[in-house]
């Protein structure tokens, strides 16, 4: 059974939600947000009562690592779609096309774009820049989020 459960946000995350609400699903996103908050609060915690050997510690780590690369990979798919919704028909057919995944912020079409979601995120901005293995990760989702959509309409063109 679920339960119904009330937030307050700031006037303006409230307008841009407004703005937005039938791309998301606000409800998932918060189910998902709290889940992996209250995950993590409580591995941190059993954590902190054991006493882990450094086997364990890598081990954990290495999960930790590849949980966060695949978060960035589908945050990076999720505003591949999002950019492709609102794409013009060329820049579209440049996405489709594009390989050079390690230069994305350099790129004559796309770089702007790359350039200003990336410092809009302030997770993917600090994290980013201090990793290319986020980034790329990051960019290897857009891409997939681009041709997924690519794939869905094509057809109907």
């Amino acid at each position: 059974m679920a339960k119904k459960v009330t937030i307050s946000v700031p006037d303006m995350l409230h307008e841009q939600l407004e703005k937005w609400r039938e791309s998301f699903n606000l409800s998932k996103m918060f189910q998902d947000a709290v889940s992996e908050a209250i995950q993590r609060k409580e591995e941190f915690q059993k954590r902190i009562r054991e006493d882990l050997d450094l086997g364990q510690i890598i081990e954990r780590l290495r999960r930790e690592k590849m949980q966060s690369q695949g978060n960035y990979f589908e945050t990076g798919k999720k505003d591949g779609i999002l950019w492709a919704k609102t794409a013009h028909y060329d820049d579209l057919q440049y996405a489709l096309h594009w390989t050079d995944l390690e230069n994305g912020a350099k790129d004559l079409i796309l770089g702007p774009y790359f350039t200003e979601t990336l410092a809009a995120n302030r997770f993917l901005d600090r994290n980013t820049y201090s990793s290319s293995e986020y980034l790329l990760n990051y960019l290897k989702g857009w891409k997939q989020g681009i041709d997924h959509f690519w794939t869905e309409i094509r057809d109907k063109l």
